[in-house]
């Protein structure tokens, strides 16, 4: 048994592990979007169709629609 000064018995197992694929921190954003859409774009109402230019800094999913008032997603 372990007695806290590493002189336990060896670990089993292989330890192959990967780390978080796709290289090193390499990655997805949530929902398997890209890490982030860019400056350009256009934010969508799900509700109405509205689209809107997107504005740099501010999320779509922060603005309302001006057409029903829906938050609104991008593009």
């Amino acid at each position: 048994m372990p007695r806290g000064d590493g002189t336990g018995p060896g670990g089993q197992g292989r330890g192959g592990g990967r780390g978080m694929g796709r290289g090193q921190g390499q990655g997805r954003g949530r929902m398997g979007g890209p890490f982030a859409a860019g400056p350009g774009g256009n934010c969508v109402c799900p509700s109405c169709g509205q689209q809107v230019p997107h504005v740099v800094g501010q999320p779509c999913n922060q603005r309302d629609c001006p057409k029903c008032g829906t938050r609104m997603t991008r593009q």
